[in-house]
């Protein structure tokens, strides 16, 4: 025997036992013994992968070419041509939180051929650019930096002219990074709207519940350039909008408050949506008067579907939430679990969709109804809050808090592990994208003393799973396709 080798067969088996104690720790769950399995580890890379799956950059390298003096377009069913000898100026504009990345594309892509170029972007949203400018502003409530923006776009769309090409490049976030307040004449006199009146606008309907197709419908209807009125700003020009969509069922209309497509809302909608959540007097006088004036017809309404400017425009999606699920799904699988996709709409107060989800949860535990075990179920949408407390935290984190709760009424909470998480990166105002929810969690907050109902009810998330560690941090993603509530059960 070689000198030492006793010792080092021992060393060998010390080892082998070390890293079996290890795994068994990570994969057994309610007496199984499931092989390569680690939940909590795995909701991380499932998430992780959908998120990478929508980079705008990589995403806009698919959809956008140039060959010679060719640009040429894949919208998914169609092949767009656009010959850069018919245009004498190419201006690129745009706004979101993944707008940057979508930018960087461009800029490689055309290079020289880019007249001029601003674009607006959340703060720290950001990507190293040499023709395009970049101006970071204010989201969710809008900042000075979001109307110094809006003046930019709007003085290149007003020098695009028939032989202007105008890129846009749209991403969730532009409703905010875009604030041009309306301006208009009613009854002879002048009502300006300011800064203010559009912030203190965005805190109430951020605070009383609405959804974002709600939302949008107001900020449409107190906007110079939102609802379409970009878009009759800049025709006659051709127009190209790129868009990564941040809003469930992808409409064009309501993504960054539909910039650049016809707007089926009304002055009449925006009232009807003012009244259904009780919010004039909280809302500013001179935006409840201007919406008034709308609903009278004294104020221009937005364009509409029927209107010829729009014959000039062409819109390509290039993202989705179903693509990020899609992505995380497969991944899932390589994981080892069976899988199932839920929906990409979901909806409604989070608390209450994460009552739906634990219910989900307990029938794959209990019954293997709708994915057996080891089971991934993968879900997307965006979720509400209707604050009553002055805590901290966001949608995600409500989500993931109201999960915990339910698992902390079993009497054994084990084979159930849940993430609810943003793929901007920023859940609410806070610098997670979400959190998780877990046995383990529940271990850590007994030892804490933590009261999740208590936190639940001050719309405080955010300070209970700093406490416990089990926020996701994953900084700004630089993209936007909404959230994602990944279910593992083993």
């Amino acid at each position: 025997m070689a000198p030492g080798g006793q010792r080092a067969s021992k060393d060998k088996t010390w080892l082998y036992r070390k890293t079996l104690r290890s795994i068994i720790q990570h994969t057994r769950v309610r007496g199984a013994w499931i092989r390569g399995v680690d939940p909590f580890s795995d909701l991380r890379s499932i998430f992780n992968e959908a998120v990478k799956s929508v980079d705008p950059y990589e995403l806009m390298k698919t959809h956008l070419s140039v060959e010679k003096n060719l640009m040429k377009v894949q919208t998914g069913s169609e092949r767009l041509t656009f010959d850069f000898e018919q245009y004498t100026r190419v201006f690129v504009i745009g706004a979101g939180k993944a707008t940057a990345k979508m930018a960087k594309a461009v800029e490689e892509l055309l290079g020289k051929r880019i007249t001029e170029g601003v674009i607006s972007v959340k703060y720290g949203h950001t990507e190293s650019l040499d023709k395009i400018r970049m101006i970071e502003a204010g989201h969710p409530v809008p900042d000075q930096n979001s109307v110094r923006a809006s003046q930019e776009i709007e003085r290149i769309a007003q020098a695009a002219d028939a032989r202007s090409l105008v890129i846009n490049l749209i991403s969730g976030g532009g409703s905010a990074l875009l604030t041009s307040p309306l301006r208009c004449i009613i009854g002879g006199e002048e009502c300006v709207l300011g800064l203010e009146d559009f912030r203190r606008t965005t805190e109430v309907l951020l605070g009383c519940g609405a959804t974002i197709e709600e939302m949008n419908c107001i900020r449409k209807h107190i906007s110079m350039i939102k609802g379409g009125r970009l878009a009759r700003m800049i025709s006659p020009a051709v127009m190209i909008n790129f868009i990564l969509s941040d809003v469930v069922g992808d409409r064009l209309d309501t993504i960054a408050s539909g910039l650049t497509t016809f707007d089926d809302t009304t002055f009449s909608d925006a009232v009807r949506v003012v009244n259904a959540y009780g919010i004039r007097d909280a809302l500013p006088e001179k935006v409840v008067s201007a919406l008034d004036a709308g609903e009278k017809e004294l104020i221009e309404e937005t364009p509409k579907k029927d209107d010829p400017l729009f014959s000039s425009v062409k819109h390509v999606l290039i993202g989705t939430n179903l693509t990020a699920l899609r992505a995380g799904q497969k991944r899932a699988a390589a994981c080892g679990y069976h899988t199932k996709l839920l929906s990409s709409q979901i909806t409604g107060e989070a608390s209450e969709v994460a009552q739906v989800l634990y219910g989900i949860a307990r029938d794959v535990l209990l019954h293997d109804l709708l994915c057996k075990k080891p089971a991934c179920i993968i879900g997307g949408g965006e979720t509400t809050v209707t604050l009553r407390g002055n805590g901290k935290g966001g949608r995600n984190q409500e989500c993931a808090l109201s999960f915990l709760s339910a698992l902390s009424r079993e009497k054994d909470p084990e084979g159930i592990f849940f993430l609810s998480a943003a793929t901007d990166g920023n859940d609410g105002p806070t610098d997670a994208a979400g959190a998780f929810a877990c046995s383990r969690i529940l271990e850590k907050r007994a030892s804490l003393r933590l009261d999740i109902d208590t936190c639940l009810q001050n719309n405080d998330s955010y300070t209970f799973y700093e406490k416990t560690g089990a926020l996701l941090k994953t900084g700004p993603t630089n993209t936007n396709v909404c959230d994602i509530q990944i279910l593992i059960v083993v």
